[in-house]
């Protein structure tokens, strides 16, 4: 019989904590703001977040211990419900992903937190651990490597038998592989990542949000309006305010920068990728190679003229630690372009970007062209209907409207020459995007959906349109317009062999 245990106990004061960070506003509002109003409204309102706060926090008690977890060499077990037992059983094979996060609280108590993400779908799609300690995460998800690899040393040794070479096996056995470290941002690459995220623009807002919020309680206003009005006067103390505004908003986005990725760290093994990243708050993910179904590399129209790129690994599972979080899943968002590419190689040898693609025939831009576009006649409609002024221009409701019609086709054009297209192999690349470009590559075996159409403009002048659907979650599914009609043949052909790696695969 496998022995349950509890979760650490400091989880509750985990939740405990969220709950106070949340409702923090609440509690101002009822108790201080309000403190000597007694008024029917306000009274209940208090009466009801006291017995919520108790609710809560007599919960949390019982659902600690009522929640356990359990694991073998082959699966986890896991039981929770205060009233309603609920019993699940998660296989480590079914794992796709474990992704760690140690925020600043749990640094400071030693503590981290660990999930395993599975290719399951639903609320139970992952197996969380908020609050355990660096001993246990390691326990866990070493039982979880070690179960995979053994799978991995089993059908290895199967092929052996039937005659496949064996080092395979040996290698795959080796107790502890060296990871190989691929990338770590230099202090030049995060300059420049202040420059391009545009982070030292969120001191500004940041500064205006805290003065609002503490005039509104402290008569800020009334205080320093005198001060102002003689300050704002002066010609030398605006000069001196605007520049030390840009000093400190870019020494922010610098800060800002280091702490979000001032140990970005990309390392590889034979068999997994990882990714670290975060100074006061940590967080790490790691995917097997074979897991990755696509990469998806994505150029803004800033990051295009530095020539920076940010490169996706999409899986099956979930790829982030929570909201509050970056998604994991990017191989540093500021990479040059031809970094990029080679890291993708480097960690992934089964997938080569090709950067000479096939472009659109001309006739295809004729096309994007002439299609209306609903989102200027909207916008034009409702102009003219309440025809606003600015600055006094009586005829502003036209310019607004020639200047979006302006970006809808600069858009459309931009979409056209980037939009390209290749198929080496067993691999395919699209790559489409105004403004913002993005390059989707893929294997033929991960693609379970392929779809071609074409309307009666497209037939008229010989094109068509492609959509692939690769497994992730959610769905991936990624489009290529106006195409060639001799291309979209070569494609259907070319998706047809998927029907003997299928074979091929099921056979061993």
């Amino acid at each position: 019989m496998i022995a349950a245990q509890r979760h650490h106990p400091v989880q509750i004061l985990f939740k405990i904590g969220r709950l106070i960070r949340n409702s923090v506003f609440i509690f101002l509002v009822l108790f201080v703001f309000q403190g000597d109003n007694s008024s029917l409204y306000v009274v209940y309102g208090r009466y009801a977040f006291s017995l919520f706060f108790l609710w809560f926090l007599v919960s949390s008690v019982l659902t600690w211990l009522t929640t356990t977890y359990a694991l073998d060499d082959q699966r986890f077990y896991l039981r929770r419900g205060i009233f309603s037992k609920t019993d699940q059983s998660i296989p480590f094979s079914k794992v796709q992903n474990i992704n760690r996060h140690t925020s600043f609280v749990h640094r400071l108590l030693g503590l981290t937190s660990i999930r395993f993400e599975t290719g399951i779908a639903g609320e139970d799609a992952s197996v969380k651990f908020e609050v355990v300690t660096q001993n246990e995460a390691a326990r866990l998800e070493t039982a979880v490597q070690e179960q995979k690899e053994s799978l991995v040393s089993e059908v290895c040794t199967n092929i052996d038998r039937a005659g496949a070479a064996p080092e395979t096996e040996r290698v795959i056995r080796k107790p502890q592989e060296e990871r190989v470290i691929h990338f770590q941002p230099t202090r030049q690459d995060l300059l420049k990542a202040s420059m391009t995220s545009f982070s030292f623009l969120l001191l500004v807002p940041l500064l205006a949000s805290l003065y609002y919020n503490v005039s509104e309680f402290f008569g800020l206003e009334e205080r320093l309006d005198g001060i102002g009005s003689t300050l704002v006067s002066s010609p030398w103390f605006i000069a001196l305010a605007v520049g030390l505004m840009i000093l400190a908003s870019f020494v922010f986005g610098i800060i800002h920068s280091f702490i979000k990725y001032g140990k970005y760290k990309i390392s590889s093994d034979t068999q997994r990728v990882y990714i670290q990243k975060g100074v006061l708050s940590e967080a790490a993910f790691s995917i097997a190679k074979e897991r990755v179904q696509a990469i998806e590399i994505t150029q803004t129209f800033t990051k295009r003229i530095l020539g920076l790129a940010e490169v996706k690994l999409i899986s099956a599972g979930s790829l982030s630690m929570g909201p509050e979080d970056m998604s994991i899943s990017s191989l540093y968002p500021f990479l040059p372009k031809k970094r990029a590419y080679a890291l993708v190689t480097e960690l992934l040898p089964g997938y080569r970007i090709q950067e000479d693609m096939n472009r659109l025939p001309r006739r295809a831009l004729w096309i994007r062209l002439l299609v209306p576009s609903w989102l200027w006649l909207i916008a034009t409609a409702v102009l003219i209907y309440f025809r606003p002024e600015f600055l006094g221009f009586e005829s502003t409701w036209w310019i607004a409207s020639s200047l979006l019609l302006a970006i809808v086709f600069t858009s459309r054009v931009l979409d056209f020459l980037h939009t390209r297209y290749c198929l080496n192999d067993e691999l395919i690349q699209l790559k489409n995007g105004g403004f913002t470009s993005t390059l989707f590559v893929t294997k033929r075996e991960k693609i379970v959906e392929v779809e071609i159409t074409q309307n009666r403009i497209q037939r008229k002048f010989g094109l068509s349109s492609l959509q692939t659907v690769t497994r992730a979650r959610p769905i991936h599914t990624s489009y290529l317009k106006d195409v060639p009609d001799t291309m979209a043949s070569t494609f259907r052909h070319w998706y047809r062999g998927r029907m003997k790696e299928v074979e091929l695969d099921n056979a061993n």
